[in-house]
């Protein structure tokens, strides 16, 4: 699904945002809960273009730059514009040298993340433009950043975040460079959220939720790295003004230093700091309206954070308002029926099919007037299809034998987001049973590759056709090249050694080129089967290879099959070598051969339209 999400989407301007200043810091976990007990091992806020740790002064523990694919270090143009140092250094990823994909690789346990980046340009290339870029996590795409961008968001940089399952035991936050546009990035942050937050048990774990508006009523702009007040997921709440309808006069409400009961639990963690303050009307007759910056072709899961923190109401049926989102009246809400006063109430509703936008939420009054405590806009962005794990695996392995160089962008997932290219090289499409997307062409001819074939690429189950030709590639050819679906082997012009494995040689492969190497030994039986195909094969050049009397025989029954018997006015001459050393078709049936097999190639979808010769 193509995402374009405007700038403009995120809310969270660092221009909004106050000079951070100390306060005391209460107790994160005051129940002992096992999983806040673990969360700080599994936390990481990287300064991205940093080069020393520190510690903030609010106390939090920033990282050097670390984890990152490519790229170079940078620094904003006007640094005293920055009151955190983390806001001030940056990471960009030049298409030309880095590629045109690029991540940060974090690992942590698979569960489910806090994913917050801190984007701004501050003009550090002297180029007065704002890049054009993607940002994807674990392969899906969620935020788009498309030149120019607004001045606040350019100078003063802009925060965005979402939460996200990490399924692999590493969170990938990949940016996509769009033409010659280097992505740019400042800051990173992960935080863990608790597996069951957010409702997950019913929307299921393959969800990523961006967020589009977390808001606190009444109160100031709050969470870690702003203040010292803590949030257990790490989650930043800024004030309501610039969502609610300006025509509506509010009178904002204070807890005044009672108690909050049912804050701060499992799964959610919301902070009691959320339900001390409120917002509510002048006006009885008036409701309280949000207008929600959406995106029309997502559904949204927006959360209501209510607690009767009016002592004067005590008891049910006092303040009652309905809850109409998009038109729509979704729910009643008695606070004090539900739960009391100065208790937190959490309610949350999600939205289909919207046809409008902004998207308006209002608190209608019953009976006195609406109150709230904080408002929550998530859209919900599935997972696109990923990778196929084991294949993941054998695309990482090659990536380190080929020595695959910086400049070819091989990061993250090598086929997703479905709406960027796959790999520079390879061609992917979706399984056969539509659950993943699998690899089906290799092309890294004459790509200056020194390395080897790992022999993980037998995990390359759909490969159709594969051509490292005219590299510097050594060692021998490993077992796992023997794949059933490959049709197109070219290996010419590097350097391999060794004999050519017995796996060599399926009932589909058409094409095998091993020319220009130093292999020796016997040719498998099997791979000599090509010609009787009407396939090509060439073992010429730098080769020396044995061939056993059983093959002989065959071969010799061959020539004079077609020669003497099945050779018509219309039949391409198989030339028997005199010297046994190789065998090749002439030059005019490999030609023709090959056109065909590229056109085919060409003409493959990579959404998934797949070949005469795919076996997918």
């Amino acid at each position: 699904m193509l995402l374009l999400f405007f700038l403009l989407s995120f809310p969270f301007l660092l221009s909004s945002a106050p000079t951070p200043t100390p306060s005391p810091k209460p107790n994160p976990n005051p129940n002992n809960d096992p999983f806040l007990s673990g969360v700080a091992n599994f936390s990481y806020n990287i300064d991205c273009g940093g080069t020393a740790n520190f510690t903030s002064s609010l106390g939090r523990a920033w990282l050097s730059d670390r984890f990152f694919s490519a790229g170079n270090p940078g620094m904003v143009a006007e640094p005293h514009r920055f009151s955190q140092p983390q806001e001030r250094t940056l990471r960009f990823f030049p298409p030309v040298s880095s590629g045109k994909k690029n991540c940060y690789s974090v690992p942590v346990p698979s569960g489910r993340y806090y994913i917050r980046t801190f984007t701004v340009y501050d003009n550090y290339d002297a180029k007065l433009r704002s890049p054009s870029f993607d940002v994807s996590v674990e392969g899906t795409l969620v935020f788009t950043w498309r030149s120019p961008w607004p001045e606040a968001a350019a100078r003063s940089g802009a925060y965005s975040d979402l939460i996200s399952p990490v399924l692999d035991a590493v969170a990938h936050v990949c940016f996509y460079s769009m033409a010659t546009d280097p992505p740019v990035v400042a800051s990173l942050e992960i935080a863990p959220v608790h597996p069951l937050a957010y409702d997950a048990a019913s929307t299921g774990p393959d969800l990523i939720l961006v967020n589009y508006g977390r808001l606190t009523a009444g109160g100031n702009l709050f969470g870690p790295g702003f203040t010292a007040d803590p949030d257990a997921f790490s989650r930043v709440w800024q004030p309501d003004a610039g969502f609610r309808s300006p025509t509506v006069k509010i009178k904002a409400l204070s807890a005044g230093g009672h108690q909050i009961f049912g804050s701060n639990q499992p799964p959610n963690y919301f902070p009691t700091l959320l339900y001390e303050t409120a917002v509510t009307t002048v006006d009885p007759a008036d409701a309280l309206q949000y207008l929600l910056p959406v995106d029309t072709r997502l559904s949204y899961m927006i959360w209501f954070h209510f607690a009767e923190i009016d002592a004067g109401v005590n008891s049910a049926g006092r303040r009652v308002f309905d809850v109409v989102v998009g038109g729509n009246n979704v729910t009643r809400i008695d606070i004090f029926k539900e739960v009391g006063g100065f208790t937190a109430f959490k309610w949350h509703y999600i939205m289909e099919n919207l046809t409008n936008t902004p998207l308006s939420v209002e608190l209608v009054p019953v009976i006195g007037k609406p109150i709230i405590c904080g408002l929550e806009n998530y859209a919900m962005v599935p997972l696109d299809m990923a990778t196929v794990p084991s294949q993941v695996v054998a695309m990482r392995a090659l990536k380190e034998s080929l020595r695959i160089p910086t400049r070819m962008g091989w990061n993250g997932d090598p086929c997703a987001p479905t709406i960027w290219d796959a790999w520079e090289g390879v061609t992917c499409h979706r399984s056969q049973d539509g659950q993943g997307l699998v690899v089906t062409q290799l092309d890294l001819a004459s790509q200056g590759l020194k390395g080897y074939i790992s022999d993980q690429i037998s995990l390359l189950t759909n490969l159709v056709s594969l051509n490292l030709s005219s590299n510097s590639l050594g060692g021998t050819l490993p077992p796992g090249l023997g794949q059933e679906s490959l049709v197109r082997l070219d290996l010419s012009s590097n350097q391999f050694s060794g004999s050519i494995p017995g796996s060599l040689g399926s009932s589909t492969l058409q094409i095998a080129l091993l020319n220009n190497n130093e292999l020796d030994g016997q040719v498998p039986e099997r791979l000599y089967s090509i010609g009787v195909h009407g396939g090509v094969i060439d073992l010429s050049g730098k080769i020396a290879i044995g061939v056993s009397c059983g093959v002989v025989l065959i071969v010799v029954l061959l020539v004079i099959y077609i020669v003497c018997i099945r050779r018509g006015p219309n039949d391409y001459d198989f030339d028997f070598p005199q010297d046994f050393t190789s065998i090749a078709a002439k030059r005019n049936r490999y030609h023709r051969q090959k056109s065909l097999m590229l056109l085919e190639m060409e003409t493959q979808n990579s959404n998934g339209l797949q070949s005469t010769v795919n076996t997918i």
